[in-house]
């Protein structure tokens, strides 16, 4: 039986942007954890438009290729760890915008937050996105990773180098990943059937 896939949903597509590089670390550690098959997702190259589907993204029928090539990138997922820069107490546009575009390929999925910011870490964008990943059928697991002055953990060469506390997060927040997907894959097959 092959891992169950893993997206990891970089949020921010601002130009020069850091977030990326918090992205790679979790990446790195997906890939060592070893319990899922590791995709990174990057919004900025999906491109996604502001949201211009004229139907309910509940029934399904898309009429733009972005939407559908999006459809299907997100259907491979069975679990999601989205990357999320806090931008005036909430979400960025980016991520919200990705998540309306889609309503089924998102459920039955379990999802883990990985915030960052200034002296919040990142924590109101992880509230604000929570009830917005329950209401599309996501179960966001309990642990989560907040970085705050996130900026200090990357160095000259680009790369995030966390602290304890955060490698300590990451850690956890993947295994319970790992068990929420597995307790998750029975609806998913009922969805597919």
């Amino acid at each position: 039986m092959s891992a169950p896939v893993l997206q990891i949903i970089l949020g921010s597509t601002r130009p020069g942007r850091n977030g990326a590089a918090v992205a790679a670390w979790v990446e790195r550690a997906a890939r060592e954890h070893g319990g899922f098959e590791v995709e990174l997702v990057d919004l900025a190259e999906v491109g996604l438009p502001l949201l211009d589907e004229p139907n309910h993204p509940r029934l399904g029928r898309y009429e733009h290729q972005h939407t559908k090539d999006w459809s299907a990138t997100i259907s491979r997922g069975d679990a999601f760890v989205f990357v999320v820069p806090e931008y005036n107490h909430s979400i960025n546009a980016a991520t919200k915008n990705a998540l309306d575009y889609l309503h089924n390929e998102w459920a039955d999925k379990a999802a883990g937050i990985v915030s960052y910011g200034g002296v919040s870490g990142g924590t109101r964008a992880m509230v604000a996105l929570k009830p917005v990943l329950g209401a599309l059928r996501m179960v966001t697991v309990t642990d989560a990773v907040n970085v705050p002055f996130f900026t200090q953990f990357i160095d000259d060469d680009g790369v995030f180098h966390p602290n304890d506390v955060g490698a300590g997060s990451l850690t956890a927040m993947l295994d319970e990943l790992a068990r929420y997907t597995d307790a998750l894959a029975p609806l998913r097959r009922s969805e597919g059937a």
